[in-house]
């Protein structure tokens, strides 16, 4: 059993998240309380979408900046299809995916017609997808929103919070994506060897456009979740929520050069900030303070995490 949990991709993080939980515990009573539990994973659900979607990039060998940028056009367009006396909710989500999806494909496109490195494409279209944004909003807050989408974001289902029920559907869905399909192998083959991938058979090229089409599509659902919850439509939303993603995938054990990763993975590593933000705040720790160590907290995670991965070679 014990070699079973040694030989595991996402150990080390479960116990780095294992232990910071027992140390909030023991700092303060309010910790793992049920409601705060609940409220750690409402809090994370955005994040842990964008970062679902954002690992198949990272996994085939990538990278996506333009996510809060994506997720703020996907908000801004969700919030102008479903203010009051406008469109059917399922009309203006359907429309935001398709959105989402249609900027991650151009996102694909990008990367593979032009050779250009994903971190300078994503670049681009970040800033394109915040005037995009501005513009649709004119600049100004979209308020007065259907009520039934407002629900999506401050709702609940038998005492479950919405947004948690996504997280969970999106975590079942891109696990089975990634660890069950031919598409989730030819993803890793990609990441690990390109060429050997290609010359092995894989349509490397759609692979590639592939995933950043799921990317676009979680940043659009992850928008989508977050308009809901503040119940406007922001077009500076999302600031700095790529960043939150990124380090998440790669605090979960993904790979920085392609090839390896998991959405557990990924998942533990999102739970990881969000502990750690809530801790925080319960022990009231400086909001300037709480950047300074969660900086240094997902450095160290990091080299622990690699250290770990070689103590089990």
């Amino acid at each position: 059993m014990k070699n079973l949990f040694l030989k595991s991709p996402t150990g080390g993080i479960f116990i780095a998240l294992v232990l910071v939980c027992l140390l909030f515990g023991s700092l303060t009573s309010r910790f793992f309380t049920p409601m705060n539990l609940s409220v750690i994973l409402n809090q994370v659900s955005v994040n842990a979408i964008l970062a679902f979607g954002v690992t198949f990039v990272i996994i085939a060998g990538g990278i996506d900046l333009s996510l809060g940028s994506l997720l703020a056009v996907s908000g801004v367009i969700v919030a102008l299809l479903s203010q009051e006396g406008t469109y059917a909710l399922w009309i203006g989500l359907l429309l935001t995916l398709v959105a989402g999806m249609a900027m991650g494909a151009l996102n694909g496109v990008l990367v593979v017609l032009t050779k250009v490195p994903p971190f300078i494409v994503t670049l681009g279209t970040m800033t394109i997808g915040r005037g995009a944004a501005l513009l649709l909003s004119k600049g100004r807050p979209i308020s007065d929103l259907n009520e039934s989408l407002n629900f999506l974001g401050s709702g609940d289902i038998g005492g479950i919070p919405v947004p948690i029920i996504f997280l969970v559907i999106s975590f079942i869905c891109c696990q089975v994506l990634l660890s069950k399909t031919v598409f989730g192998r030819y993803v890793k083959a990609i990441g690990g060897n390109e060429m050997a991938a290609f010359v092995a058979g894989v349509r490397v090229n759609r692979i590639k456009l592939w995933v950043y089409i799921i990317s676009g599509l979680f940043a659009a659902l992850a928008g989508i979740l977050l308009t809901a919850r503040i119940q406007t439509g922001q077009p500076n939303a999302g600031l700095g929520f790529e960043l939150d993603a990124i380090a998440a995938v790669i605090i979960g054990g993904t790979s920085t050069r392609g090839g390896k990763g998991t959405i557990t993975g990924t998942l533990l590593g999102v739970l990881f900030i969000g502990v750690i933000n809530n801790g925080l705040d319960l022990i009231n720790v400086s909001a300037y303070w709480q950047q300074v160590i969660m900086g240094g907290i997902i450095i160290l995670a990091v080299v622990l995490d690699g250290l770990y991965q070689k103590m089990k070679k």
